[in-house]
Parts: C-alpha cells; sequence; structure tokens
C-alpha cells in the first residue's frame, strides 16, 4: 500500500505543471523561456552585442567626415568649437585636440568614403547575424535562398530597420519637446495641478509607442521567415513595454555609475555593451515568445527529420570461422552422446 501510495503521488503533476495548466499565459510563458534557453539565447545575445559595437566604428567615422564638411564650410562654427576646446582642456592636450580637428576637416573626403565603405560591409554583417539569430528563435525549415538574393534581402531588411529607428526617434523627439506642454495648454489642462507628472506620463507613453512600431517591424521582417505584421503587433508591444522599463532603470543606474573616475574611464563602453547585450536578448526572448503563440504555429515549417542509415553488418572472416567450428563440436558431441545412450539400451 506504501508503494502504491507513493508510486500514485509520483504519477501527480507538480506545481509548475499545474500553474501550467491553469493558466495558459503562464504554460506559453514557460514554452518561451524554454525555446529562448533550448536555442541558445544567451549566446547570440552576446554575439550580436560583438558585431554592434564591431559596427560602430566605421560609422563613428562616418560622423567624424559629416562633422568636418559641416566645420569646413562654416569657418565660425570651427572658430568656436576651438575655442570651445581651448576653454575645456588647455595647455597641450587643448593644442592637441585642435590639431586631431584640423586633420580630420582635412581628411574629411577619405575618411568619409572608408566610413561608408565599412560601415555598409559591418552593417550587412550585423543584419545577417541578427537575422540568423532571430530565425533561430523560431526553430523552422528556412527555405534555401541564393547569396545574390539573400544580400539583397539584407541590404532591404537593414534599411528598413533604419526607417524604422528614425521613425522611433521623430516619435520619441516630438513627445519630450515642448509640443506636449504647449498641446496640454491649448486643450486648457496648462494650469492643471500635477501637470509636471502628466506630462511625463504622456511622454513614456508616446515613448512605448514609438517602441512598439520599432519592435514590431524588428519580429516581422527581420527574421527569415514569411510572418505577416499584424501577428507581430502583441509581441512588439510586449518588447516595447519591457524594454522601456529597462531603459527607465537602466538611466537610473547609469547615472549613478558614471559618476565616479572609473565610471568615467570606461564607463561609456561598458554602458554601450551592456544595453546593446540586453536590448538583444528582450528582442531574443520577444521572437521565441511569438514562434511558441499556438495561433502563429501555422507558419511554423517542421524540420525535416534525420536520415535514416542503412548499414549493413560485415562480419570478420575469423569471427565466422570460430562460429562454424563451435557448431561443428557441438553437433559432434550431441551425436556421441546419443550413440552411448543407444548401446547401453
Amino acid at each position: 500500500m506504501v508503494q502504491q501510495s507513493q508510486i500514485e503521488h509520483a504519477k501527480q503533476p507538480g506545481r509548475l505543471d499545474r500553474y501550467r495548466a491553469r493558466w495558459p499565459w503562464f504554460d506559453h510563458l514557460a514554452k518561451a523561456g524554454g525555446r529562448y534557453q533550448n536555442n541558445y539565447g544567451d549566446y547570440f545575445g552576446a554575439g550580436i552585442t560583438y558585431f554592434s559595437v564591431f559596427a560602430m566604428f566605421p560609422l563613428a567615422m562616418l560622423a567624424f567626415s559629416v562633422m568636418g564638411f559641416v566645420l569646413a564650410n562654416d569657418p565660425h562654427l570651427l572658430s568656436e568649437f576651438k575655442d570651445h576646446i581651448t576653454s575645456s582642456a588647455s595647455g597641450q592636450v587643448g593644442d592637441t585636440l585642435k590639431t586631431l580637428v584640423d586633420r580630420a576637416v582635412q581628411a574629411r573626403g577619405t575618411v568619409g568614403v572608408v566610413g561608408l565603405v565599412g560601415g555598409l560591409w559591418s552593417g550587412l554583417g550585423w543584419v545577417a547575424n541578427v537575422r540568423a539569430a532571430l530565425t533561430h528563435m523560431w526553430d523552422t525549415q528556412v527555405p534555401k535562398q541564393n547569396i545574390v538574393r539573400s544580400k539583397l534581402g539584407d541590404i532591404g531588411a537593414l534599411f528598413g530597420l533604419g526607417i524604422a529607428m528614425l521613425v522611433y526617434g521623430a516619435i520619441i523627439t516630438v513627445g519630450s519637446s515642448p509640443l506636449t506642454r504647449t498641446l496640454l495648454e491649448e486643450v486648457g489642462l496648462g494650469h492643471a495641478p500635477g501637470l509636471s507628472l502628466l506630462i511625463r506620463c504622456v511622454t513614456l507613453v508616446i515613448t512605448v509607442l514609438a517602441a512598439w512600431v520599432l519592435f514590431t517591424y524588428v519580429i516581422a521582417r527581420m527574421p527569415r521567415i514569411p510572418f505577416p505584421w499584424h501577428r507581430a503587433v502583441r509581441a512588439g508591444l510586449l518588447t516595447a513595454v519591457v524594454f522601456t522599463a529597462f531603459v527607465q532603470v537602466a538611466t537610473l543606474i547609469i547615472g549613478k555609475t558614471l559618476s565616479g573616475p572609473a565610471g568615467a574611464t570606461f564607463g561609456p563602453i561598458l554602458v554601450i555593451m551592456l544595453f546593446v547585450y540586453f536590448t538583444a536578448r528582450i528582442i531574443l526572448f520577444a521572437t521565441a515568445w511569438a514562434a511558441t503563440d499556438p495561433r502563429n504555429q501555422e507558419f511554423v515549417i517542421p524540420k525535416a527529420p534525420d536520415p535514416v542509415v542503412i548499414a549493413p553488418i560485415v562480419r570478420n572472416d575469423d569471427e565466422v570461422g570460430r562460429s562454424a567450428l563451435a557448431g561443428a563440436a557441438g553437433f559432434v558431441a550431441g551425436a556421441g552422446t546419443a550413440l552411448l545412450l543407444r548401446r547401453r539400451r
């Protein structure tokens, strides 16, 4: 009886299984977490971080080139810029910085070409790796494409992502500008109590909406599978909410981290790497969440099973000889035993 009760107790579902059976949303979240872990989400997040930091160098060269063209066409602005350097860093350091500015202005064309070519090359590598990581979260069979069509798709995805980021930046800029206060004053809420809190809430909502547009595009168009926009809306909203909360918390932590001398020296690059890493993990998990949604299983192409290998069994001649000898010995022994028994009778 004791063993039977123990067996019945072992067959009962655990607490986690009961929660998954009771709440479908929790079961979906657990499936997304399992898909993220089983498909190496953390490793892909680290890879995206590396390629993102690597792609920043040609972009920085391109930015320096644009700044050089602006300063070369505006001598008054160039003079003000040098005066600002002198007031910020006097002595030999200031002279060195001004020399670097003059060289950057003179080499603006070369730096711009190198930055543009390097940015296009590193950008294509970056978007290819990001698309591969997001596609891996779907755990699906990907249709094969030739390299030309694949690179054209990467270029289209890269430009589409750039447009989505510009829209994201424009919406945030409008939401955080004095325009919000002006609109509230126009509707008669200019002197309402708690106006600062209301503006902050409106800005936060606008930030979430902008992130919603950006991440919906990323989840719908970056993986190498045909996935419609309207199916990525829920995952995009989830990503936008989590990302906005992460940015708010990270802003508080970064402000305290960069206050010290060590933080001021090594903090910026570490902040960039951590920000990209956690953002990549959020997007990868959201993609896994969309891929494990029961309503999206029609877009999953099952992978082909592993091929069955039929291998003939080849015996060694020595083993065959031993088997035949053992069989003959057994036959002789059996025949001799039968003959002795017959003679005794």
